[in-house]
């Protein structure tokens, strides 16, 4: 059953996004900046949507009171998530309040419909290959965004990473932070739980998002704050989906059932 409904899923993405991109790209002739941006933002809210409707994918989410409100139009900050899944890069332009600017690889502009949309959107698209280069564009683009209030988002792992695993956290988010002034913010998400990389099968479950206290980048240095950050979002996601780090829970319950070391202080 669940292999039929992504089928249907998959197929209803597609159909959908054709004529949702040709109205974007008229849009765009006659508008940009925030127009463009919460029309693109309105497919990525309906494939959510049609992901709980027709998969069982819900979403929990909580420390939205952590992020700048709505009417903060110019507060930024930079958003660092867990990144497991395709659910999450829909979910995050549909469910917050600013826009976001993806830091992302500019082959995905040359998919057809979708990334022709995305290449209407003030967002930072990057040659990987040319990492000095590319440096230079965040760097750049991200003050611009950041000085006008939108918000910049960049996955620290750089790829999806399967369920209960970790990948490497480079500091390419928090060389920002500190280069802008702008504050970081932590998010866990356990989006693989019901949307696995890699795959179109999706399973009905919920998606918990977790968002933890901006952390303010002066005086701070880039690994330092990064690991931080990477401690805050690992720690949370074995909170959040204990299931998926059985190894790291048995070792908590070995730790706890110990006998205490000799000399140690009973309560």
């Amino acid at each position: 059953m669940a292999a039929l409904r992504s089928a249907v899923f998959v197929l209803w993405l597609t159909a959908t996004v054709i004529p949702w991109a040709l109205a974007v790209l008229l849009i765009s002739l006659f508008a940009k900046g925030d127009t463009v941006y919460w029309a693109c933002a309105g497919w990525l809210r309906l494939a959510i949507h049609s992901a709980r409707l027709i998969c069982g994918v819900q979403w929990r989410i909580q420390g939205m009171q952590h992020l700048p409100s709505q009417a903060d139009r110019r507060s930024a900050v930079i958003l660092l998530p867990k990144h497991q899944s395709t659910w999450e890069t829909f979910a995050f332009p549909a469910l917050m309040s600013h826009p976001l600017a993806y830091v992302f690889k500019r082959e995905l502009l040359y998919v057809p419909f979708f990334g022709w949309a995305m290449a209407r959107m003030d967002m930072i698209h990057i040659d990987r290959s040319k990492r000095a280069e590319a440096w230079a564009k965040v760097a750049a683009q991200g003050k611009r965004l950041a000085a006008q209030g939108n918000w910049v988002i960049m996955f620290p792992e750089g790829t999806r990473t399967a369920r209960g695993q970790k990948g490497e956290y480079k500091t390419g988010g928090t060389r920002l932070a500190i280069e802008t002034g702008v504050p970081v913010v932590p998010i866990a998400a356990t989006s693989a739980r019901c949307w696995p990389r890699k795959s179109f099968l999706l399973r009905p479950g919920v998606v918990d998002i977790s968002i933890g206290r901006p952390i303010a980048p002066q005086g701070r240095e880039a690994g330092e704050l990064m690991r931080e950050v990477e401690s805050w979002i690992e720690s949370e996601m074995q909170r959040l989906d204990p299931e998926a780090y059985p190894q790291t829970q048995a070792g908590a319950r070995r730790a706890a059932a110990a006998p205490p070391p000799a000399g140690a202080m009973q309560a």
